[in-house]
C-alpha cells in the first residue's frame, strides 16, 4: 500500500396512532429478546446497552432486520414542522455530519447530545461494543434531520417545507443500525434504505462517467465569470505544452446568455449582485457566438475546434439547477415558454440556525425567477438537446438545494426536489452518454436520497485560493462527509490551484480521494512537478478504488482543532492499499462552533500507520500474501517491512508509500510491486501481479500496469533479468533496502514486466 503525508499548509404510510402504539408494546419485547434496538424501562436499548435514556412516551420503534429499526414519533398536533425529543444520550464519542450552510456539510465529534448539531444528516456513535447509526430519512412528503440541546437530547426535526403540508406523525424519520464495523454499517444502511426507499440508487449500481479517469481543467478560478475563448485555448495550450494535457475542460459559470438588473453599466458593483442574474435564454453569449467574419461563429465551432486542437476527450459546461442563480427571466422571449415565476427564497429554521450564506441572502433578497415544475422535463430537454448539438458532452448542475427554499405552494420540499431531480437525470439519460453530470450544492437529504442515476456530486464547499484558513478544513470535510456521501456518489474534491501555497496538500488528497483530478490554474500558472505526479502523459490519471475516507482511529478525533490527531484518508488500488495522512491542524477553525477554541499545535504531530488502517485489504491482497508490508518513503527513497511512525512538521512536506502488498511466490521469492515511484499514488499504476514458475529453480513475476517513471518493487532476491514490453531493459536493486527498480519512458501508454529468477 502506499501512503502519503502532508504538512498543513502556511497559509420521511402513515397507519393509525392506536396501531402503531399497539405494535410497539409488542416489539418492546420480541426486539429485546432478538438483540434489536428496542424501547425498555423508558430506555433505547441498542445491543444490550441504553443508548437514550428518558424516552419520551411518543417514541414508537419499527424492527427492519435483527439489527435495524425504524424510530418515530407521534403529536397531538398536525403541523408542517415538528421537532420531537428522542431521549438524553450522553458519554459516546460521536460524529455528526450536519449542514452548516444550505448547500454544505462539514463533520463534529463529540460526546454528548449537546454537541450535536442542528441539521445534522448522519449520526455515528461509538459504543462500548458495536458502532450505532441514526440516519434521518424522508418519510412521505417530510424530511427529518438531527439535532441536539442543551439538556444533553438527541431529537429530530421533522418538516415538509410547506405550511399547508401537515402531519401528526412519522413512523419512519430516522433509520437506526449497528454493527462492528463501521465501514459495512454505513454500506449495509444503505442497501436497507435503498430496497425500502426506492428512490436512491448506491454508488456501485451506477453508471461511472468516464471524466474520472482523466485529467480536467475547469475555468472558474482561472477566470471567473470572464470566461472566454481565448483565454480557454490559451490555458489548454500551456497545459499541454507542460506534459499534462487536460482531457476533460468544464467551462464554469460565465458562458451564458444572462441579464441582470441588478447590476448596472456606470454604477458602483454590490457585492452579492451577480446572484440576482437571470437567464435569458438556453444559448451561449455573444463572448462564444462571435461574429460572420470570425470563424468561429457559435458555441459548437469553438468545442468542436478545442477537441480537433488540444485532443479534448469531454467538454462540461456549468449551469444552475434553476438555469441560473436567480432562474430564468419571467417575460423573455427564450425562457417565457417555461412559466417562470418570481419567488423568494425562505430557508428554515434550521438552516437558519447555523451559517448565513451570501449567495442564499442574495437570492432571498432578488428572488429567483422559478421553472413552472410541470415544465421542468421541457427545459432540462431542451437545454440539454441544445447543448449536444454544440458538440458538448455534459454538465455540472449548481445551485440545488435552492429547492427546499421554494416549495410552498409547490408540493412541499422532499416532492419537489425528487420531480426536479428525475426531470434532470431524465434529460441526462435522453442527451448525454456516459451519465454526464457532476452535481453540486445538493449536499441536502432531499436530494441524496433522490439521487437514482447521478454518480458524482460535490462533497465540499468551494475551493478557497485567497483564503489560507480554509485549505485544512476542505480536506477533512471531504474526508469525514465521503463515509456518507461515498456510499450514493463518488464524492467530487474541486479543483485547486496547482500553484500554491497548498497545492501539494490537495494534489495528495485527490490522489487518494478515489475522485476525478482537476484544476482551474490560469494560463501559464502551473507547476508540473506537482502535476506530473497527478498526471501521465496521455492525460490519464491513477484513481484509486472507492471514495477515500478517515480511518476507522480517526473517525471521533478533530483533526482541524485538537492539536494533537492525524488525518488518515484510506483507499485501494486494483492491487494495492493507499493512505494518506495530512496534518490540518492549526491552520483554520470550523464554522458554528460557539466559543471556539483552537489547541495549541506543537511544531511536530505524530501518530502511527498500519496495514490495519485499509479496510478491506483482502480485496487485492491475494492468495499468496504473508499478512507482512513493505514500506517506501517517497523522499528519501528508503524502502523497510517495520511498522510506521509519522512525525509531522508544519513547514515539512513528508511523503510515503507504505506497506505494500507483500506476496510469497514458489515459497522462495518475496516480492511486493509499488508501482510508479514518481507517482503519488504510486500503486494506482500496477493492474495485476501474477507469478509464473516452471520449476523449483524457475520463476518470472509478471506485473502489468501503465505510465512512465520510475517503476519500483520490494524483491527478497536480486533477480537475473528484467524486460518491459519484451525488451530486456536494465534495472536497479539495492541489497541494503531490497528495493528494485527499472526506468520506464515516459511517454508509455502501458507496460508488461517480466522479472525472471
Amino acid at each position: 500500500m502506499n501512503v502519503f503525508s502532508a504538512p498543513s499548509p502556511s497559509h420521511l404510510k402513515l397507519n393509525s396512532q392506536f396501531l402503531a402504539q399497539k405494535q410497539r408494546q409488542t416489539w418492546r419485547h420480541s426486539m429485546f429478546m432478538n438483540g434489536r434496538p428496542v424501547l425498555k424501562d423508558g430506555n433505547l436499548n441498542i445491543n444490550s446497552k441504553d443508548l437514550l435514556t428518558d424516552v419520551p412516551e411518543n417514541i414508537l420503534v419499527t424492527p427492519v432486520t435483527n439489527t435495524s429499526a425504524f424510530v418515530g414519533a407521534t403529536s397531538t398536533q398536525s403541523l408542517s414542522r415538528h421537532v420531537f425529543k428522542l431521549g438524553v444520550i450522553q458519554d459516546v464519542r460521536l460524529l455528526c455530519l450536519f449542514r452548516f450552510k444550505l448547500w454544505w456539510m462539514i463533520p463534529r465529534v463529540g460526546n454528548s447530545g449537546s454537541d450535536i448539531p442542528i441539521e445534522t444528516q448522519m449520526l455515528l456513535l461509538e459504543g462500548q461494543t458495536c458502532y450505532i447509526l441514526f440516519l434521518p430519512l424522508l418519510d412521505g412528503q417530510f424530511r427529518s434531520s438531527l439535532q441536539g440541546n442543551s439538556s444533553n437530547e438527541l431529537e429530530f426535526c421533522l418538516e415538509s417545507g410547506d405550511p399547508a403540508i401537515v402531519t401528526s406523525e412519522s413512523l419512519q424519520a430516522v433509520f437506526v443500525n449497528f454493527g462492528d464495523h463501521p465501514f459495512d454499517l454505513v454500506n449495509q444502511s444503505m442497501k436497507i434504505l435503498e430496497k425500502h426507499m426506492g428512490t436512491f440508487s448506491l454508488r456501485e449500481t451506477k453508471q461511472i462517467p468516464g471524466i474520472l479517469d482523466w485529467f480536467g481543467w475547469c475555468t472558474w478560478d482561472a477566470f471567473y465569470q470572464d470566461v472566454n475563448p481565448q483565454g480557454i485555448k490559451e490555458g489548454l495550450k500551456s497545459l499541454s505544452e507542460g506534459g499534462t494535457p487536460a482531457k476533460l475542460l468544464i467551462i464554469d459559470d460565465g458562458w451564458q446568455d444572462t441579464s441582470n438588473e441588478f447590476q448596472k453599466k456606470g454604477e458602483t458593483y454590490v457585492e452579492g449582485s451577480q446572484f440576482g442574474g437571470r437567464l435569458v435564454s438556453i444559448k451561449e453569449n455573444s463572448k462564444f457566438r462571435g461574429t460572420a467574419n470570425e470563424a468561429q461563429t457559435c458555441l459548437k465551432d469553438f468545442v468542436s475546434d478545442i477537441k480537433k486542437t488540444f485532443g479534448l476527450k469531454y467538454v462540461y459546461v456549468w449551469h444552475a439547477l434553476m438555469g441560473y442563480w436567480g432562474g430564468l427571466v419571467p417575460d423573455a422571449a427564450g425562457t417565457e415558454k417555461y412559466n417562470p415565476t418570481l419567488r423568494y427564497p425562505a430557508q428554515s429554521p434550521g438552516n437558519l440556525a447555523n451559517m448565513r450564506d451570501i449567495s442564499m441572502d442574495c437570492m432571498e433578497k432578488y428572488g429567483v425567477g422559478t421553472i413552472d415544475p410541470s415544465k421542468a422535463s421541457q427545459f432540462y430537454d431542451d437545454l440539454h438537446k441544445y447543448l449536444a448539438s454544440q458538440d458538448v458532452d455534459g454538465v455540472k448542475v449548481d445551485v440545488q438545494n435552492i429547492l427546499e427554499t421554494i416549495s410552498t405552494g409547490l408540493g412541499g420540499r422532499v416532492s419537489l426536489t425528487r420531480h426536479f431531480q428525475q426531470a434532470l437525470e431524465d434529460s441526462i439519460a435522453t442527451n448525454f452518454q456516459d451519465n454526464s453530470i457532476i452535481c453540486c450544492m445538493g449536499q441536502s437529504t432531499d436530494t441524496i436520497y433522490n439521487s437514482k442515476r447521478s454518480a458524482i456530486t460535490r462533497a465540499s464547499d468551494d475551493y478557497y485560493p485567497k483564503n489560507p484558513t480554509t485549505q485544512t478544513l476542505h480536506i477533512a470535510a471531504v474526508a469525514f462527509n465521503s463515509i456518507f456521501l461515498g456510499e450514493v456518489v463518488v464524492p467530487d474534491w474541486d479543483m485547486f490551484y496547482s500553484l500554491h501555497c497548498a497545492a501539494e496538500y490537495h494534489a495528495v488528497a485527490r490522489a487518494v480521494g478515489g475522485c476525478g483530478v482537476y484544476v482551474s490554474d490560469k494560463p501559464g500558472k502551473h507547476d508540473f512537478k506537482i502535476l506530473k505526479r497527478l498526471v501521465l502523459a496521455d492525460g490519464s490519471v491513477l484513481r484509486a478504488k472507492y471514495p477515500g475516507r478517515p480511518t476507522r482511529d480517526c473517525l471521533f478525533s478533530d483533526p482541524v482543532m485538537d492539536g494533537k490527531s492525524l488525518l488518515k484518508i484510506w483507499n485501494l488500488n486494483k492491487c494495492t492499499g493507499v493512505i494518506g495522512v495530512f496534518n490540518c491542524q492549526g491552520a483554520g477553525t470550523w464554522p458554528c462552533l460557539e466559543n471556539a477554541v483552537q489547541k495549541d499545535v506543537s511544531g511536530k504531530i505524530s501518530g502511527k500507520v498500519s496495514p490495519a488502517d485499509i479496510e478491506y485489504f483482502e480485496e487485492v491482497s491475494g492468495k499468496q500474501w504473508t499478512g507482512d508490508c513493505a514500506v517506501f518513503s517517497f523522499n528519501s527513497g528508503r524502502l523497510d517491512l517495520v511498522k510506521l511512525r509519522v512525525e509531522m512538521d508544519e513547514s515539512v512536506v513528508i511523503f510515503f508509500h507504505v506497506k505494500m502488498k507483500f506476496q510469497v511466490y514458489n515459497k522462495k521469492i518475496e516480492f511486493a510491486a509499488m508501482g510508479l515511484m514518481n507517482m503519488y499514488n504510486s500503486g494506482g499504476a500496477v493492474e495485476s501481479v501474477e507469478c509464473i514458475s516452471d520449476s523449483s529453480s524457475y520463476c518470472r513475476i509478471l506485473i502489468t500496469g501503465r505510465g512512465g517513471g520510475s517503476f519500483g518493487a520490494y524483491s527478497s532476491t536480486k533477480p537475473k533479468s528484467c524486460f518491459v514490453n519484451s525488451k530486456n531493459e536494465d534495472f536497479k536493486f539495492s541489497p541494503q533496502d531490497n528495493l528494485l527498480t527499472v526506468t520506464i519512458p515516459s511517454n508509455t501508454i502501458s507496460w508488461d514486466i517480466a522479472i525472471c529468477y
